[in-house]
């Protein structure tokens, strides 16, 4: 019984020790998972925050539907119950002027799909869905493969097990 004790707890600490050491396949170079090799008693250094991108480029998206990011810093932008100032340049008024894209017409519906004169509440506070654009590493590997990109036989070759 002993020896069977023993044998299991030498199999268990060779399989952690080799988890430990193993690398994210999804992400060559990123060992050990996003906290990486500390142990978990322990705290982990924060890494630096990212720096931002502000070159008013928009960047293609990462995924289907996802919120556009934004293309300069907004430090100390006023979003409050009272003043919104991403509409100074992103309201319907101002997109001339400004150059700035208008905010997309779904954000002028309500909850029921009902067409309002102006942004919806729900829609109001921008930095609910979208972020700024940042030089950020990405944890794991992207493989999103945009909608105009994907061949027209992608779900033939999907079917038979085959890769684009």
């Amino acid at each position: 019984m002993r020896l069977l004790l023993a044998t299991f707890l030498v199999a268990a600490a060779a399989a952690a020790f080799a988890q430990a050491g193993r690398e994210n396949a999804s992400s060559p170079g990123l060992g050990n998972g996003l906290r990486g090799p500390v142990p978990l008693t322990d705290e982990p250094v924060p890494p630096p925050f990212p720096k931002i991108v502000n070159d008013d480029q928009r960047k293609s998206r990462n995924y289907p539907m996802q919120p556009p990011l934004i293309p300069h810093q907004i430090d100390n932008y006023q979003v409050d119950l009272r003043f919104n100032k991403c509409m100074d340049c992103h309201g319907r008024a101002r997109t001339q002027e400004s150059g700035a894209p208008m905010v997309s017409v779904t954000h002028f519906q309500d909850r029921d799909g009902n067409v309002l004169g102006e942004i919806s509440p729900r829609r109001y506070f921008c930095t609910g869905c979208h972020v700024v654009q940042t030089d950020a590493r990405l944890p794991v590997k992207n493989t999103f493969v945009d909608f105009y990109n994907v061949p027209a036989d992608a779900p033939k070759a999907a079917a038979k097990g085959g890769k684009k």
